[in-house]
Order: structure tokens, then sequence, then C-alpha cells
């Protein structure tokens, strides 16, 4: 079989410690076929990562915002162009199936356009992963501790559409929120995050997420209506900071590794997370 190498493998095409590749197998992504190899290699055992701690809070309009008051972004995952032949590609596909018998095969018109639909969404797909595993990379590379909520993001993303006796409320702009929770991938995120930092001798480390989206990382005031949009403004009249949403959550995320609901990396750098005290803006 003939194919096209798109990566090196470690230890085997690469430098690195010698292995050996165990295996593969053939994976079909929209009309593109791929071949994983597995391999098998010795290296040694991560050293306790130097780096610093930092808190991410995970978001829609801020992708991640860091406790460091730094943020890693990213634009459209398709360009107004593909979203158009996208938008296009459904409405197509909506009227084929109109058109279709019940019960009947689905015609090749309509299994050709699934495929193209299939292969937009595949693009916008493989653009999120690399967007995400450079920036994992990233963060695994520079820190020692990251510190994430527990969200459940499938009591998130639930639909609110309800039932006949009892209708839901703002169904479409619900609707459009879990599309854009869904998109970000946020569990993925955090998933990369962990075999990275456990690769460097980091950690992953997470905590409870209620109150870190309404609660002043200075002072501590817990108040719903501190937080309009992006900004943050501190409704204590002995503190009134004002400043990003974001990065004052992330910077009570960071805070609140002492209280850990689980982590997953190395456990010298899991001994000396320890609640942060306040900081200034």
């Amino acid at each position: 079989m003939r194919f096209r190498w798109t990566k090196d493998l470690p230890g085997v095409t690469k430098g690195g410690p010698a292995g050996r590749i165990t295996g593969a197998r053939l994976v079909k992504e929209a009309d593109i076929w791929h071949i994983v190899f597995r391999t098998e290699r010795q290296v040694p055992a991560p050293v306790s990562h130097p780096g610093p701690q930092v808190g991410i809070d995970r978001g829609i309009t801020v992708a991640l915002a860091l406790s460091d008051q730094t943020t890693r972004e990213h634009g459209p995952w398709l360009t107004g162009g593909e979203k158009e032949h996208l938008r296009r590609l459904e409405k197509k596909s909506a009227r084929q199936r109109r058109t279709r018998t019940p019960g009947r095969p689905t015609s090749k018109r309509l299994s050709r356009t699934y495929g193209q639909i299939a292969k937009v969404r595949a693009t916008a797909k493989r653009r999120a992963v690399d967007w995400q595993h450079q920036t994992t990379t990233e963060l695994a590379d520079t820190f020692s501790v990251v510190v994430v909520e527990d969200l459940k993001i499938t009591n998130m993303v639930r639909s609110a559409k309800g039932t006949i006796e009892q209708p839901g409320r703002n169904v479409r702009q619900k609707a459009g929120l879990n599309r854009a929770i869904a998109g970000e991938a946020w569990g993925r995120t955090v998933t990369l995050l962990e075999y990275k930092t456990r690769d460097r001798g980091g950690l992953v480390v997470k905590v409870p997420a209620p109150g870190t989206s309404q609660t002043c990382h200075l002072c501590g005031h817990r108040d719903a209506a501190c937080r309009d949009g992006t900004r943050f403004s501190c409704a204590n009249p002995a503190c009134g900071w004002t400043g990003h949403a974001d990065t004052n959550a992330a910077i009570n995320i960071s805070n609140a590794a002492g209280t850990v609901v689980s982590g997953r990396g190395d456990l010298g750098a899991a001994r000396s997370v320890k609640r942060q005290p306040p900081r200034a803006a």
C-alpha cells in the first residue's frame, strides 16, 4: 500500500530513543483515509517541571484566559466562503430529503451531498485539533501546574426544548450556545493537557467550578451582578476592582487549587499545589 508521510515517528523516522513499529490501523475521515502507526520506545522518567502555576478559564468569547492575564485565542475554523458553501450544502440536502420516499435507500445524490458536508466539517475539526495541539503543547512546556474547572460539559449542553406540557424557554439561543460550546471542545483541551503535562513532569488539577466567574479575586466578594459580559466590576465599595471577567475567573481558578477535585500528573508537583493568596491586579 502506498501512502504519504505527514508526520515523523519518534524513534523510527526521526531522532530520539530507538523504537519500533508494533502495529497500524486505517482510519477513514470524510473522504480521506489515514494510516495510524503504533510505536514502542523507551523514554526516561520525566523530572519535576520547574515552571510556575497557572489557572485557565475556558470560554467562548475568549477561548482560554490565563491567570497571568494573557489569553490564547483563535479565529473561526471556517472562512466566510466555506461557511456559505456549507450552508448551501445543508439546504441542498434538506431539499433532497424532502423528495426521498420513506423506507427507500438513500439516493446517490443525497449520499454525495452528505459526503461534501462531512468533508467541510472535517476541515473545521482538523483546524480546531491543530490549534488545540499547538496551544496545549506551549502551555505544558511553560507551566508546571495547570488548574482548570471540573466542568460537567454534558450537563451544560443539554437541550432546552423541554416537553409538550412544560416547553423550554429561549430554545434557539440555548441551541446556539450548545453549538458554540461543542465547537470549542473543552474536554479535548483538558485531555491533551493532561498527558502532555504528565510527560513533562507537570500536573493538571481540576477544582470546583461554582462561583469562579462571580467572585472578585481581590477581595472575595461574590455577586452574580458583578459580571457583565466580558467585564467584571466588583460591587464591594472597599474594593471596586474592574477588569476582564475571564481573567478574574482564571485567577480564582488558580487560587482554588487547594480544593482539588482531581489531578493527573507528577506527584511531586501535586504536593506543592496549595491555595494561593489573592493577587493584586
